[in-house]
């Protein structure tokens, strides 16, 4: 039967089919048994204990509103271009005038630049610090890493993030890290403005299970809870025939551009060598696609969003964009969907890179989205639906509601680190029991590895401190002002 499958978000390109095919939990199971623990299990067993307590990624009494408190530090990738820097130079003004004393610039001078191959506890140690809750006055909780994720790993991002908030940037030339800085620098100003929006797109296309899960169980409803939750905000849901590709131009820069974009779709993916994998994967595909029924052959470009559809007039300034797709904020170098994950890993890449939607949305030159939380590798819809239990987005939502409440980006994610902690340890003492005999039923199984999984690979793009540019609830008859005069 078709409900015994389990479908997966991620198109590939090049052959029009799925990235990976659907399959049972008995054969996705068989995937994952002899998969080794993280290394930082340790880490993460004590995160889930200390989140029970409610403490973040926090010491005890820390504020994550209060960068005076929490600190903020951005981190260098050994041998970065001085031109980065300066370029940064207002952000990092800025933030250093917030953070004070709990204030850290880790660049070649001094020796405090992130070194290649170096982990994250190797990082930390070097600098004084030790595992368990982020101490700003060791190391600031809210971290920026500057660089790509060949001289920056993703690996080194998903650990550090485990206790502390941490983002990226990663443009190709200097103006864009200046556009980027400037455009923080505004929005915190109140120079930058959107109005109390919070927008869902939500593609269902035909035949298509992994699409009409997210719509239904994911899209739809979180946008009613929210909805229901802050009336004064006004929440869109933009969803099955209303989700096409016209639409997601004019929330990307466009006239209908809100404070808050959600959207759940399939991202693109392609084969390693192929022209189109660098520029075009992670990209979102909208209600354009007719399914897998329909459409059997490559899929064209009209049928999704990329980073170069943002137009070079378009103003997506103040914007806070969550990408539910597959590979929305990057790729890493290795398949980490393979038997033994960890030893017999396949390149799915010429190397890891930032996918390019978000990089182009951040760098814009009329004004930069402020961050976005996407997912690096694929997005598992497993996760927010798990068999016998039925819809799970608790974790989306909070993350969400703190974002309206005012919670810079990086405390907002902390929910889903706290699910990596919760479901690492669980899944290391499930795959510790199946290797003494424990029989154990595939689907529970593969919804705890796949929610792992997906928990692990969000990613935040963008200063981890930023938080929604929305106007105030007495400004809401105010028009937008998403841009500011920069000629």
């Amino acid at each position: 039967m078709s409900d015994d499958l389990i479908f997966f978000n991620g198109l590939n390109g090049a052959t029009g089919g799925y990235d990976l095919p659907p399959m049972t939990g008995l054969e996705l199971a068989g995937f994952i048994r002899g998969e080794r623990p993280p290394e930082n299990l340790a880490e993460l067993r004590y995160r889930y204990e200390l989140s029970v307590q409610r403490h973040l990624g926090l010491r005890e009494g820390v504020n994550p509103l209060r960068i005076e408190e929490t600190g903020w530090g951005v981190i260098f990738a050994h041998g970065a271009d001085p031109a980065i820097a300066e370029a940064l130079a207002p952000l990092i003004d800025h933030r250093r005038a917030q953070a004070g004393n709990l204030f850290r610039l880790f660049t070649d001078e001094g020796g405090q630049a992130y070194r290649p191959g170096e982990s994250k506890q190797q990082f930390l140690t070097r600098h004084g610090v030790g595992p368990g809750p982020a101490d700003p006055v060791k190391m600031p909780y809210y971290l920026l890493l500057v660089g790509n994720p060949q001289e920056i790993p993703y690996q080194f991002q998903y650990q550090l993030d485990v206790q502390y908030a941490v983002g990226r940037i990663h443009f190709d030339t200097p103006q864009e890290y200046a556009g980027y800085a400037a455009g923080v620098v505004a929005a915190e100003k109140g120079e930058v403005k959107r109005a109390r929006r919070a927008t869902f797109f939500a593609p269902a296309n035909p035949d298509d299970r992994a699409t009409n899960l997210s719509a239904d169980l994911l899209a739809g409803p979180l946008s009613a809870q929210l909805a229901a939750a802050y009336p004064d905000w006004q929440v869109d849901l933009i969803a099955r025939d209303q989700a096409a590709k016209a639409r997601l131009t004019a929330l990307l820069g466009g006239e209908e551009t809100p404070a808050l974009l959600f959207t759940a779709s399939h991202g693109m993916a392609y084969p390693l060598g192929h022209s189109l994998q660098l520029p075009h994967q992670g990209a979102l595909v909208c209600q354009d696609w007719s399914g897998p029924l329909q459409w059997t052959q490559a899929i064209p470009h009209e049928h999704y969003f990329a980073g170069e559809d943002i137009a070079p007039d378009a103003s997506p300034a103040g914007l806070i964009a969550f990408f539910f797709a597959c590979y929305g904020a990057g790729t890493p170098l290795h398949d980490e969907f393979s038997q033994r994950a960890f030893r017999q890993r396949s390149q799915i890449a010429p190397h890891p890179f930032v996918a390019q939607l978000p990089a182009k949305l951040l760098s814009h030159p009329r004004g930069g989205a402020l961050a976005v939380i996407g997912h690096v590798e694929r997005a598992w819809g497993y996760s927010f639906s798990w068999p016998g239990a039925g819809a799970q987005t608790t974790v989306f939502e909070s993350t969400l509601e703190r974002l309206l409440k005012g919670y810079p980006v990086g405390a907002a994610v902390e929910y889903f680190n706290e699910r990596y902690a919760e479901l690492a340890s669980d899944l290391s003492v499930e795959l510790e029991e199946i290797s003494f005999g424990k029989n154990v039923d595939p689907y529970e199984l593969s919804g705890m590895w796949t929610a792992n999984n997906d928990a692990r690979g969000y990613a935040i793009l963008g200063d981890p401190a930023v938080r929604l540019a929305a106007a105030a609830p007495d400004e809401m008859d105010e028009p937008d002002t998403p841009e500011r005069s920069r000629e």
